[in-house]
């Protein structure tokens, strides 16, 4: 685990108006990791969020949070090109283990923003040589386009005050602190690089900032 300072004056990405939430339903939800109490969540623009839940909130400091983007790829159908997958289950057994956090499914946050159709798109051109930054941009699209405005108003319905985050990427810190919910530590996840994803977790590392020290 990792301490932080409080937030500087330098933010990284663009921040939007906030978006409010509207709470749609609520379940208990059994799962490999653990039995979570599962929230949904709807944007106003109609974008979904779930929140998985165990324990009680209770005072709202210093909970265990993952926000964890959505990855048809690597979540559901277990592609190696991602570490997406792996740090969704870790951070599941992680919040289970400690018996009191949140993970917060982000939809509509497909391949950093870009969507599904284009993350393929992107996909090929890394094919060709291209890093997942380069083919982005080759495609005129932004290196990450994921917006945290909906994620905030989510943890604060459920009572968060400040967090320790789930995360190698320092812009989500970033966004939660601008966004007034403190991060008083961040905490590693396992790093799973295979023979497919390394240029990619290496890329993350050297041109996107995140914090991954098991990649060599």
């Amino acid at each position: 685990m990792t301490e932080l300072q409080e937030p500087g004056s330098e933010l990284l990405g663009q921040q939007h108006p906030s978006l409010p939430v509207v709470r749609v339903g609520e379940a208990t939800l059994p799962t490999t990791s653990g039995t979570f109490r599962a929230v949904a969540y709807r944007q106003a623009d109609g974008v979904e969020h779930l929140a998985l839940l165990t324990g009680e909130v209770g005072d709202g400091h210093d909970v265990l949070v993952r926000m964890h983007s959505e990855c048809m790829t690597g979540d559901v159908l277990g592609s190696l090109r991602c570490d997406c997958g792996p740090q969704l289950h870790a951070a599941l057994d992680a919040i289970s283990a400690e018996g009191r956090g949140i993970v917060l499914y982000l939809r509509g946050q497909e391949g950093r923003g870009i969507g599904l159709a284009e993350k393929i798109a992107a996909y090929a051109l890394q094919e060709q040589g291209r890093d997942t930054v380069e083919a982005n941009l080759d495609l005129g699209l932004p290196v990450d386009a994921r917006d945290y405005t909906g994620a905030v108003a989510v943890l604060r319905d459920l009572g968060v005050r400040d967090v320790e985050l789930m995360t190698h990427n320092p812009v989500k810190v970033e966004a939660l602190q601008a966004h007034g919910v403190p991060v008083v530590r961040r905490r590693d996840l396992p790093v799973a690089p295979t023979s497919d994803n390394l240029r990619y977790l290496r890329t993350k590392r050297d041109r996107m900032g995140h914090r991954l020290p098991g990649v060599g």
